[in-house]
């Protein structure tokens, strides 16, 4: 098993409406800068993105009824990386929380430089919610 840290932002926006605003996959660079800086582009089994070392395969749940966009990124190398990723209702508003996994290999100083950009990337949704 892999050791997991889940964060999470609450937003104030109804959740069923947050997640039909953000549920696309196209949608995911206006405020994943973890993901991607670049577009997305379907091809193949998902969509490509431009990583830091070469393109990346991204699949992603289809829509649902449950606020649940997960991801699942293929790097380069073969691996596949879980993203689960959940809108929840609270309250009147919405929790979207982010699970991070920490990957075999993956030294204690990148798995805070991960936790930091999901952080920034969770605020950048709120912000991108707000309009």
């Amino acid at each position: 098993m892999l050791p997991a840290r889940t964060y999470s932002i609450t937003i104030d926006r109804d959740w069923q409406e947050l997640y039909e605003a953000i549920w696309q996959p196209e949608i995911f660079p206006k405020w994943a800068s973890g993901l991607t800086e670049s577009e997305l582009r379907r091809g193949g089994t998902g969509w490509i993105a431009d990583g830091p070392d070469g393109p990346i395969v991204v699949r992603f749940t289809p829509h649902n009824e449950f606020g649940v966009m997960d991801h699942f990124i293929e790097a380069g190398d073969g691996r596949q990386i879980h993203v689960p990723l959940r809108v929840i209702r609270n309250g009147d508003g919405a929790e979207v929380m982010l699970t991070l996994f920490r990957q075999p290999e993956m030294s204690d100083e990148d798995f805070a430089r991960d936790a930091k950009w999901i952080a920034r990337d969770l605020r950048a949704l709120r912000d991108y919610a707000r309009n």
